[in-house]
């Protein structure tokens, strides 16, 4: 008999087949149970602590993942698609992860019973492109987006399941007009909304959260350079720079060599003339209030006291570019290319006001500003983060809806009309590829199943009802989240954006492609130098001698 032979390293680890197919689908079902409890208004938290001992209490999708260390391939994958979810398009994050679960889950009987994996991706793959198209066509609304009443109404839907569920009127209002305030809208229907640079969340613990609110200009954590300074101007010239206030040094180590002691006078007082002939030029535009990111020198300072001007330094460069678009103007680079069109003229009040030991400085009262600061108040850290996590949702939602504004019945309505029309469809499928795509269908029942098993109702029982009336025509027929009952969307409100159930769908679908072409898994590869390391440390170990007990 012919020994075996080894062809890969001895270190490494390799499971290859159906072994790896079906150990890929118990890791994504693992990684599903987890987030099942966190979907619909009945959600439970979570709470994680990280390595540093910090604590996480959420019932995000995405926030709970970030924090899981796994060690499964599979697993990892699946987290990643949640947080590709986020970035995208802010929501659906917890839908995703126990959508594509089940549809792996969906896909092992198929497996079992040596159906190859092409045939039920090519299935899968269909049953995709069909569920967007019925979307698109059949179960979305547009939504008209000038409305308010609307917008608020489908923010709160996004809101209903999370921590804020009880300020939603308050932080429905905030989101829909950061949203608003940062979008820009150019020739050539060019639409911006950057969330992310020019809506800052400015978290300040203390207060309630009732005392949240949106800024109408922005805010940032500093305090004057000098006392004498004022801290209250109406109206405000603003002048943005970008460079110090205080006498150049050397680029590189440079040495002087005085002959003479007034040599050394002069150098020090062409010093003090540079910086007054900055100062100079920036009193010569007439600003009240100097903002530079870089530092302030004690005698720049003194000039600008005595031109009656407050200066604040070191702002950072993301809150610059949000006070610039609020108040107007440019960031000057140099000092002497200062130009009245340069000066911010939009901001109505600038003031300083302390909260807690921290000095904050507030440019509100702007007209038409582009950017805003949203100023969360709250008992705790913890509790600012989720109402933080919250508020990004829900402005998510508001910009999803502006980009593209239709919409589809929330509450797992659209997962059933679209697990109903294509089991229909299903029928009409030759061949052995219709199973696998009904198992999509199938698998689209998940959310309203797990929203049914979260408020704790005969799942069945529902699930048949629910079915029916979808079988009747109806495609907006969902599950209260509170109760569990099955309810109109159209008349009880809960809407979802398409784009998000798309991005929902597609995801799901494509990892769970992607995850079933996995056959042969390679773990444990090691740098010959880190095999040499352990050996040694071995061997370093056997020889050590032992050391006899202790005598008591």
């Amino acid at each position: 008999m012919q020994a075996p032979m080894l062809v890969l390293n001895q270190n490494t680890k390799r499971e290859s087949g159906r072994k790896v197919q079906l150990g890929n689908i118990k890791a994504a079902k693992t990684i599903s149970d987890i987030i099942r409890t966190c979907l619909g208004p009945r959600a439970m938290l979570k709470m994680l602590m990280d390595p540093m001992g910090g604590i996480v209490m959420t019932n995000d999708g995405n926030a709970i993942l970030r924090e899981i260390q796994v060690q499964h391939p599979a697993a990892k994958s699946m987290i990643e698609i949640s947080r590709t979810q986020d970035e995208e398009v802010g929501d659906g994050t917890t839908s995703v992860i126990i959508l594509a679960g089940e549809l792996l889950k969906n896909a092992e009987p198929f497996l079992v019973e040596n159906m190859h994996p092409t045939l039920i991706i090519a299935a899968y793959r269909q049953a995709l492109e069909d569920a967007v198209e019925i979307l698109r066509n059949e179960v979305a609304t547009p939504v008209d987006t000038n409305s308010r009443e609307e917008m608020i109404k489908i923010i709160r839907s996004s809101l209903a399941t999370k921590f804020m569920k009880g300020w939603s009127d308050l932080a429905c209002g905030i989101a829909l007009d950061a949203v608003r305030c940062v979008h820009i809208e150019e020739k050539g229907g060019y639409k911006e909304i950057d969330i992310k640079r020019y809506a800052k969340v400015e978290k300040v613990p203390g207060g309630s959260i009732e005392e949240s609110q949106i800024l109408d200009g922005v805010m940032f954590n500093k305090d004057v350079t000098h006392t004498g300074m004022k801290r209250k101007i109406e109206n405000p010239r603003i002048l943005m720079l970008d460079c110090n206030l205080e006498y150049k040094k050397g680029e590189s180590q440079t040495n002087l060599e005085f002959m003479q002691e007034t040599d050394f006078r002069k150098i020090l007082e062409q010093e003090e003339e540079y910086i007054k002939t900055m100062c100079d030029e920036i009193i010569a535009v007439k600003p009240d209030l100097v903002l530079t990111e870089k530092g302030v020198s004690d005698l720049a300072q003194h000039f600008l006291l005595k031109a009656g001007i407050t200066a604040i330094r070191r702002l950072r460069k993301s809150d610059m570019n949000r006070v610039a678009r609020a108040v107007g103007g440019q960031i000057v680079h140099r000092t002497d290319e200062l130009k009245e069109c340069d000066i911010g003229t939009n901001c109505g009040l600038f003031e300083i006001k302390k909260m807690g030991d921290e000095y904050f400085t507030f440019l509100t009262k702007c007209k038409e500003p582009k950017a805003c600061t949203i100023l969360l108040r709250g008992a705790s850290k913890d509790v600012l983060m989720e109402v933080e996590r919250n508020l990004q949702d829900a402005m998510n939602v508001a910009r999803n809806v502006l980009l593209d504004p239709f919409l589809v019945p929330g509450g797992g309505a659209a997962e059933a009309a679209l697990a109903y029309r294509l089991i229909e469809k299903s029928k009409t499928i030759q061949g052995v590829g219709q199973w696998p795509y009904r198992a999509v269908a199938e698998a689209l029942k998940v959310i309203p199943k797990t929203l049914m098993q979260n408020c704790g109702v005969n799942t069945i029982r529902t699930m048949t009802t629910l079915t029916a009336k979808h079988a009747t025509g109806g495609t907006s027929w969902g599950v209260d989240g509170d109760t569990g009952d099955v309810v109109d969307m159209k008349t009880f409100g809960i809407w979802d954006t398409l784009q998000v159930k798309c991005q929902v769908m597609k995801t799901a679908i494509e990892t769970a492609i992607l995850l079933l072409r996995i056959d042969d898994i390679v773990s444990g590869v090691k740098k010959m130098s880190d095999i040499e390391a352990e050996k040694m440390a071995g061997k370093f170990q056997q020889q050590q001698p032992q050391e006899p007990p202790a005598e008591e």
